[in-house]
């Protein structure tokens, strides 16, 4: 069913990784964002109002991109936690002196206000969420009729390299399982959405050492598999993880270089008009409906 769980994904885990504060977007983030953002020349409707969902992990760059492509709309960021809001708040404040800095149209609040928006935007979140199809029905609530959604996340194919390595040495899974393009687009219409259309790359990433890959992968996310080592791992098992990265993961690279791939997913839809629900049908014979005319009539 599309509102079950990943079930790989621990619930506790995925809350505590969301109550970390986050001091900077990560670089892939944002550059999924630049890429996402070229797509919105397809779309002709220009949003009066939007909503950047949690845009500190999402992509910060990103959002001076969206403001300039649209500055006569009203944004509102998204920021659960208040360390994020004021990170969100001071990357988006312009100096004192700006002839502009008290016509602001940026908002920073917890939630996103119900059918406020025209265009809400969900950089990399939807694959670190234990209930994504709660998440999509919060950007369902949030947009206006008509209005659109475009997101992004990560897909299956993943870190494919690593996870190998990982069952080369017997180890448990390095992450959860990420969730498939065409199951995103199930879940947005069970949520409401209409004429989802869902897209995908893969970007591979090279890196000079493993400390710099594992540095990498910490500013992405976190490990939220169920089944991941229950305990913390010492100095000599480090040692073993570096050294097996630096064999294998370099078999396939030019010039030594460690790589990964991340299958990018893009997806769009529209908020469409509520459907007209009919009451149950009811059949009558054609001297029952006269019948029941004649009976108003005298009554």
């Amino acid at each position: 069913m599309p509102s079950d769980r990943p079930p790989t994904i621990d619930p506790q885990a995925a809350r505590r990784w969301h109550a970390l504060p986050q001091a900077q977007s990560a670089w892939l983030h944002d550059e999924v964002g630049r890429r996402m953002e070229a797509r919105l020349a397809w779309i002709k409707q220009a949003p009066k109002a939007w909503v950047h969902w949690e845009p500190v992990r999402g992509g910060l760059k990103t959002h001076a991109l969206l403001a300039s492509r649209y500055p006569d709309a009203q944004c509102f960021m998204v920021e659960p936690l208040t360390s994020n809001q004021i990170i969100a708040i001071e990357s988006v404040a312009k100096p004192w002196w700006h002839p502009g800095r008290w016509k602001s149209q940026t908002r920073c609040l917890p939630e996103a206000p119900d059918g406020a928006a025209q265009m809400l935007w969900a950089n990399m979140a939807l694959h670190m969420t234990a209930d994504p199809q709660a998440l999509i029905g919060q950007w369902h609530r949030a947009l206006a009729v008509d209005g659109f959604l475009m997101f992004s996340c990560l897909g299956p194919d993943t870190l494919r390299e690593l996870r190998e390595l990982y069952q080369s040495q017997g180890w448990p899974e390095p992450a959860h399982l990420f969730t498939d393009m065409h199951d995103w687009g199930d879940m947005l219409l069970h949520a409401g959405f209409a004429e989802p259309v869902m897209d995908m790359e893969r970007i591979t990433l090279s890196f000079d050492t493993p400390q710099r890959l594992l540095r990498e992968l910490r500013e992405l996310g976190r490990n939220l598999n169920l089944a991941r080592s229950p305990g913390l791992r010492g100095r000599g098992w480090l040692a073993q993880l570096h050294a097996a990265m630096s064999q294998q993961l370099a078999h396939n690279a030019e010039q030594g270089r460690l790589t990964l791939t991340f299958e990018v997913i893009y997806g769009h839809a529209f908020k469409p008009k509520p459907r007209i629900r009919m009451g149950p049908e009811t059949v009558l014979s054609l001297d029952e409906m006269r019948e029941t005319l004649r009976k108003r009539e005298n009554g």
